[in-house]
């Protein structure tokens, strides 16, 4: 692997323990970087740190090793794991926060991080992201220590539940499954990608269809919102929207505003966009 380490945890920044795990993986090995994802994933969300790790790891470069900490379970049975993919790593508990990432990636290869050799000998039952997490990293990135070292491998990963979609020639049916620093409400309507002649292309599993961005509408309550556009400045300040987002799903936002205060939407509301 590489010295990169790259962070995503739901620890803020006001504490000790993000500072703590870069010591730790630091003694390990001293030549490794950091980059920090975000340590503002939504406590205890393990569904928002999947999602946020699935638009993430893919703009960074090979060799790169992922330590995604959002475990609430912390201490219990859950199983602290290291998952190979052919040109990264990921460290994380076996909790289901892999799964958007692996259905995306495909090939994987996963083993349980229970060999104590590579924890540290004083650790606790309340902060495994310390004690068997940040130094997992730090071996996976210095690359000296076989993945069959750490523990056995596993074929047996939780995984969470698919973001409801369901297509059809007139309607698309899907859910919200994130809000955003922004008060951006982003849905399971993707991917999307933009074509010629104001259309957009929308691709799943198992299908490929093409989507008059014009004729598209939306009805939350008594609001209705009318046609796709492209970006905020297309609809006045305050003013609703449904744009594709950067990471190509369907997003309801507000030119300078919080969409989702507005329309008082919460994670895995309904929603139904209608094609005609």
């Amino acid at each position: 692997m590489g010295k990169l380490i790259a962070l995503l945890t739901d620890f803020g920044t006001e504490d000790i323990y993000v500072g703590v795990m870069k010591g730790v993986m630091k003694k390990i090995y001293p030549d490794a970087e950091f980059i920090d994802i975000s340590h503002d994933v939504q406590r205890q969300s393990i569904h928002d740190g999947a999602l946020m790790l699935r638009n993430a790891y893919r703009y960074f470069p090979e060799g790169t090793v992922f330590l995604v900490v959002i475990d609430p379970t912390v201490g219990s049975d859950r199983r602290p794991i290291i998952v190979e993919t052919e040109h990264y790593r990921f460290i994380a508990p076996d909790n289901g926060i892999m799964t958007p990432t692996l259905d995306e990636i495909g090939e994987y290869q996963a083993f349980e991080l229970a060999n104590t050799d590579y924890h540290l000998t004083d650790g606790s039952f309340t902060f495994h992201g310390r004690d068997i997490f940040s130094p997992g990293a730090a071996y996976a990135a210095r690359g000296d220590v076989a993945l069959t070292d750490f523990g056995k491998q596993i074929d047996d990963l939780i995984t969470l539940p698919t973001p409801a979609l369901t297509v059809t020639e007139d309607v698309i049916k899907g859910e919200i499954t994130h809000i955003d620093h922004f008060g951006n409400v982003i849905t399971s309507i993707g991917t999307l990608h933009w074509q010629e002649n104001n259309t957009l292309e929308l691709h799943t599993k198992s299908q490929t269809m093409t989507i008059d961005a014009s004729s598209a509408h939306l009805t939350i309550g008594d609001t209705k919102l009318q046609s796709i556009r492209t970006a905020y400045h297309e609809v006045n300040i305050g003013e609703l929207l449904l744009q594709v987002d950067s990471n190509g799903y369907l997003e309801i936002a507000i030119n300078q505003g919080s969409a989702a205060d507005r329309l008082k939407v919460k994670n895995h509301d309904t929603i139904t966009l209608y094609l005609s």
